[in-house]
C-alpha cells in the first residue's frame, strides 16, 4: 500500500506514530490528538467567520453594482427608445420633404416645357445669313 500524503510513504507514517508514542507515552497521545481537534476546530470556525464576513461586507458592493447595472440599463433602454422615435420622425419628415419636393420638381418641368413651347411658338424662324467675307482693300495694300 503506497500512501502518498505530502510525499510520505506508508512507511515514515508508522516510524512517526512509533516516535510520537515513545516521545509522550501512550496517555499523553489521546490529550494531543484532542487539544489538535479543537485547534483544527477554531480554524475552521474562524476561517467560517472571516468567509461570512467578507460575504456580508461585499454583499453590500454587490447590491449597489447590481443597483448601478439595473439603472444604466433603464437609462440606456430609455435613450436608445427616444432615439428610436426621433429617428422615426426624421424619417418620416425626410419622405415628406422628398415628396414635395418630386412634386415641385414635376411641377417645374411641366411649366418649363410649357414655356419653352410657347417660346418656340413666338419667336420667328431664324433667317440664315450667309457670311461673306468683306474685301478691306486696306488690309491686302501694305506691301
Amino acid at each position: 500500500m503506497n500512501l502518498n500524503i505530502l510525499f510520505i510513504s506508508g512507511g515514515e507514517i508508522v516510524l512517526v506514530m512509533l516516535l510520537a508514542l515513545l516521545f509522550f507515552g501512550s496517555k499523553a497521545i489521546p490529550d494531543i490528538a484532542r487539544t489538535m481537534g479543537k485547534g483544527m476546530r477554531e480554524f475552521k470556525k474562524a476561517t467560517n467567520e472571516i468567509k461570512r464576513e467578507f460575504e456580508d461586507n461585499t454583499g453590500d458592493f454587490k447590491r449597489d453594482i447590481n443597483e448601478i447595472k439595473s439603472t444604466v440599463r433603464n437609462e440606456t433602454r430609455k435613450i436608445s427608445q427616444d432615439i428610436d422615435q426621433v429617428s422615426s420622425k426624421v424619417k418620416s419628415e425626410t419622405n415628406k420633404l422628398t415628396k414635395e419636393v418630386e412634386q415641385v420638381s414635376n411641377e417645374v418641368e411641366e411649366k418649363t416645357s410649357e414655356i419653352s413651347q410657347e417660346v418656340s411658338e413666338l419667336s420667328p424662324e431664324p433667317k440664315s445669313k450667309t457670311n461673306k467675307p468683306s474685301a478691306d482693300k486696306s488690309t491686302d495694300s501694305k506691301e
